[in-house]
């Protein structure tokens, strides 16, 4: 699918090196002072392009955003993991670099990634949002995602809370 500049395209094993950096920067930038500074960057370095090229190779559906033909950004979506949860579609991460965020391009993968999830025939949406992350909290909510349940999910030393977000089969939003 092409927007003018804006270019969203499942991701090939070529963008390995593209989805790592984007990756690294937008958890550096989200994350810090959230997660543990050793233990983030942890969890950065083992997401290379090695780590990305495996998960392709492996079915994991990626969408790439490209923005004037420079990546700029990510989604992660499939199947849902939270079985206990009436969604059979969620999108696992999505990260846009932060100096392309606020300009709608979030939306557009948001958007792509659930049209993605219901031509596969995945009904309704779920995602876990990291709970002091007050900006992607935000997001969903906007984007008619109803708060659900606060799980926890242990990293390191810390216990992080995590928001469970759900769109329902056949909500328009």
């Amino acid at each position: 699918m092409t927007l003018g500049l804006t270019a969203l395209r499942p991701a090939r094993a070529q963008d390995a090196e593209a989805l790592a950096a984007i990756h690294e920067e937008t958890w550096r930038a989200t994350y810090r002072g959230v997660i543990d500074g050793i233990e983030l960057e942890r969890m950065i370095s083992r997401r290379g392009p090695k780590w990305w090229r495996t998960a392709l190779s492996r079915g994991v559906r990626i969408l790439v955003l490209h923005v004037a033909g420079v990546p700029a950004g990510y989604a992660t979506f499939g199947r849902s993991r939270m079985r206990e949860l009436p969604f059979e579609g969620e999108i696992y991460e999505l990260y846009v670099r932060p100096d392309h965020q606020g300009m709608g391009f979030g939306t557009e993968l948001f958007h792509a990634a659930r049209s993605a999830l219901e031509k596969s025939r995945l009904s309704g949406l779920a995602l876990r949002v990291l709970r002091d992350n007050e900006e992607a909290v935000r997001f969903y909510h906007n984007r008619g995602g109803q708060a659900l349940m606060t799980t926890r999910e242990r990293v390191a030393q810390t216990s992080l809370h995590l928001t469970v977000f759900g769109w329902f089969p056949d909500d328009p939003s």
